[in-house]
């Protein structure tokens, strides 16, 4: 864990240093990446056999090896725990309820000479969702994903998974009762993402990956943008904590823990005014490394990435947030509006000292499928957008032709296009 000052004379290429790091997969990985793409795209189905059986110890032999039903997912939603069952169907209900607003509207109107234009949205014919197996298995990553494409109308939702040793983890198939998923399949990796992409004997093809995965899940995503659409290229996790001087250190010591315990490379950062403030968040995580269930993984993550920079005021905070461009940023200070309105980079904001960034993971309705990697520079949270797509049209009268024709033959030559020309003065003719 580093501890910068701001007022160091140091700090600038320290902190520049923190920011440049990508904390993301290196070159042996995209190679190995490519490789699996190849394979898959070369030998479908039996690429997927192998592949599974030596990274999963799972044999796809017989139907169910290969897929899971509605009926098993139904039965694991109806197995679950009451009060577990009511909190996924109430996460589901504000998730949709959210994203449900964000569905954009068609366009279409005439304009003053006569010319009708417009828009008009539609969902992807399929999307498919990649859900983890490995570290962690997280149900509420698969509403986050999928409901936003149901909301957004796509017909055909198709998910895989790695099922280790056959293994299956009945929360992520109640989510997937909950969420509506069409397909199922047993098959984890860059490897599924290449069957998704290219599409294999048993598994038809996509037209828009997303879902969180390892790094060569990221990778293989990154790699085929462009066969099909994706929803982003996601990294290590990462929390920033703006915080002044009237918090509870606990309190700010388990948020930071909360991505912390995710990954050895996820980041946590605390930005205060208060150097009290800060050793009491330090002393803190040290006294819950002794009884946090993840202590290991957050430990490596905390002792390798973490940062704590004091600042002399607050006002330093939001060009340093910009600079990191955050996936998630707590303001946990008496005004968090006040901050709140002079930031611009940040994949989702949690305003206010009652505000854990955990309550965003799960049930407070927006996506928690954020850019990473200081991405939220130019990237946004998945959206139903991402699973749909604008056609704009255009319906020409003659009086419209007539109207701006000629102008657009004038442009047409000029860029030494004779045929474009010749297009639009046969009809003026």
């Amino acid at each position: 864990m580093q501890l910068l000052r701001t007022s160091d004379a140091d700090f600038e290429a320290k902190f520049a240093k923190i920011v440049r790091d990508r904390r993301e997969s290196d070159a042996q990985v995209g190679r190995d990446v490519s490789t699996i793409l190849n394979e898959v795209r070369e030998r479908g189905d039996s690429a997927l056999v192998e592949y599974t059986a030596r990274y999963d110890q799972h044999n796809l032999s017989s139907d169910a090896d290969w897929s899971i039903s509605k009926e098993v997912c139904k039965a694991a939603y109806d197995g679950l725990d009451a009060e577990l069952r009511e909190a996924l169907e109430t996460a589901a209900t504000r998730i949709r309820a959210y994203h449900e607003g964000q569905l954009p509207e068609d366009r279409d109107y005439t304009d003053d000479i006569g010319m009708r234009l417009g828009a008009r949205w539609g969902a992807v014919e399929a999307a498919g969702l990649y859900v983890p197996g490995g570290r962690a298995a997280y149900p509420s990553s698969l509403l986050m994903n999928a409901i936003p494409a149901k909301v957004a109308g796509v017909e055909r939702l198709v998910v895989t998974t790695p099922t280790p040793k056959g293994e299956m983890n009945d929360l992520v198939l109640a989510a997937a009762h909950i969420a509506g998923v069409d397909e199922i399949y047993r098959v984890g990796g860059a490897q599924a993402v290449a069957a998704l992409a290219f599409g294999t004997e048993r598994i038809a093809r996509v037209d828009v990956v997303v879902g969180p995965g390892n790094a060569w899940v990221a990778e293989a995503k990154r790699q085929l943008y462009g066969v099909v659409g994706i929803d982003m290229v996601a990294g290590p996790s990462e929390i920033l904590v703006i915080a002044d001087k009237d918090n509870n250190p606990e309190w700010l010591a388990a948020d930071l823990l909360s991505q912390a315990e995710h990954d050895p490379t996820s980041q946590s950062i605390l930005i205060t005014d208060d150097r009290g403030l800060a050793s009491q968040v330090m002393d803190q995580i040290d006294l819950e490394f002794l009884k946090l269930p993840t202590a290991k993984t957050a430990k490596a993550s905390w002792d390798d990435h973490g940062l704590v920079v004091l600042v002399d005021s607050l006002d330093e905070a939001p060009a340093l947030s910009d600079r990191l461009a955050a996936e998630h940023v707590e303001i946990a200070t008496a005004d968090p509006e006040a901050l709140f309105a002079k930031l611009r980079h940040a994949g989702s904001v949690f305003l206010g000292k009652m505000t854990p960034e955990a309550v965003g993971d799960y049930i407070a309705g927006p996506n928690h499928v954020l850019p990473t990697g200081r991405r939220a520079r130019f990237a946004s949270g998945l959206s139903v957008l991402d699973f749909m797509k604008r056609t704009s049209f255009i319906g020409a009268s003659e009086g419209a032709l007539k109207a701006i024709g000629p102008a657009a033959m004038r442009l047409a030559e000029a860029e030494g296009l004779p045929a474009h020309a010749l297009s639009i003065s046969r009809r003026l003719s």
